[in-house]
């Protein structure tokens, strides 16, 4: 185990020794380890090796940021000129957000940054701040999904994400919602309200699972359930290793997406939309071995105070978390959860017991390390 503060100095060492000024490798190695703390190991700090690779063979540029090529108020284009996604994200948002809480609204494009990380980030950044948001993202990588109906990978995992500031619902004196009661064991409807800040942040891959998860399995010697993988031939596999080591005849498996066709279906909408309508890109060559991966990011920023709904979008927001909540538990669960839930959940863990990292991983963080001539320790 290792807890924040010292794993963030750390691998803010290797991204600077990668060419990036202090600033900017502290903002990297910030938003990697909240990855690791929210308990998404494939979006944290495993990702430097790859990062260090794509900086020695030129595809991601240190100390680059957003550049603007077109800003109207309401709608904003921005070119990541290949920067560290998790900078270009933050410039993106921050503007973005300016201009929503100006205007109402704000619709931003991103193309061309390199690997944005956990998406979540952005969509807390909205909702901290009030506003309602939407992001689709595409990844231009070797293609790891196959399409519903497919054999091999023809796409990248394809991030979708949507946040929604949920304002905190007050004791009220006349009990529950209209048409709810209070749940077995005399437990208070309104306890989710009494922890103002626990915001609605959906945020998945539009594959069964992400890629990085594949490779945080496979480190550990793991296999993972059926219906998540196919092999090279295209036959179901649970060998998480075939999306991370070439196979016979340098061939890799790939991911399937989740929810059948419905999953292929938001897969490829999310293509469309970050990748082609960002000017980013979509995939359509054959794979190669580059460790670069380029997103491409649509966002839809709203305020909800600016639709003249502000009170019933509060209430109604609140009333219907709170139904859920009342929901009994199923069998085998604690109770009903919504999404954000988990990851705070894992933030006060292992903000307070540390991260673990397994062997495979750290040895990787070593060999990162040597490579831009930064020591770690053991």
């Amino acid at each position: 185990m290792i807890l924040p503060e010292p794993l963030t100095a750390l691998v803010a060492r290797v991204i600077a020794a990668a060419g990036s000024a202090e600033a900017e490798a502290q903002t990297v190695a910030a938003n990697l380890v909240l990855a690791n703390l929210s308990g998404h190991d494939s979006h944290g700090v495993g990702m430097v090796p790859r990062y260090v690779d794509a900086v020695q063979e030129g595809g991601l540029k240190p100390n680059t940021g957003a550049k603007v090529t077109l800003d109207i108020g309401t709608l904003l284009a921005l070119d990541g000129q290949r920067g560290y996604g998790q900078v270009v994200g933050e410039q993106a948002m921050q503007m973005g957000i300016e201009r929503a809480l100006q205007h109402g609204s704000c619709i931003l494009t991103v193309g061309n940054s390199h690997h944005m990380g956990r998406i979540g980030h952005f969509a807390e950044m909205a909702v901290a701040a009030g506003l309602v948001s939407l992001h689709f993202v595409n990844v231009l990588s070797r293609p790891v999904v196959a399409p519903f109906g497919g054999g091999d990978g023809r796409f990248g995992t394809n991030p979708c994400c949507i946040g929604v500031p949920l304002k905190r619902q007050e004791r009220s004196a006349a009990g529950p919602p209209q048409g709810g009661a209070a749940p077995p064991g005399g437990s208070d409807p309104h306890a989710v309200g009494e922890r103002g800040g626990e915001h609605f942040v959906l945020d998945f891959a539009t594959s069964r699972v992400a890629q990085g998860k594949m490779r945080v399995a496979h480190n550990k010697g793991e296999q993972v359930p059926e219906g998540y993988l196919i092999d090279e031939r295209g036959a179901p596999t649970t060998d998480p290793g075939v999306v991370v080591v070439p196979q016979a005849g340098g061939l890799f498996g790939a991911l399937m997406t989740f929810g059948e066709h419905k999953g292929y279906g938001m897969a490829v909408a999310c293509e469309l939309l970050g990748g082609a309508l960002s000017g980013g890109g979509t995939w359509h060559r054959a794979p190669d071995a580059a460790r670069t991966v380029l997103n491409g990011m649509l966002t839809v920023l709203i305020d909800p105070a600016r639709l003249g709904t502000q009170q019933a979008f509060e209430q109604e927001a609140a009333a219907f978390v709170d139904w859920l909540r009342q929901c009994p538990p199923g069998a085998g669960f604690e109770g009903v959860q919504i999404a954000g839930e988990p990851e705070r959940r894992a933030r006060a863990a292992r903000g307070r017991d540390g991260i673990a990292i397994d062997d495979a991983t750290w040895a990787e963080l070593h060999a990162a390390g040597a490579k831009v001539g930064v020591a770690l320790p053991d």
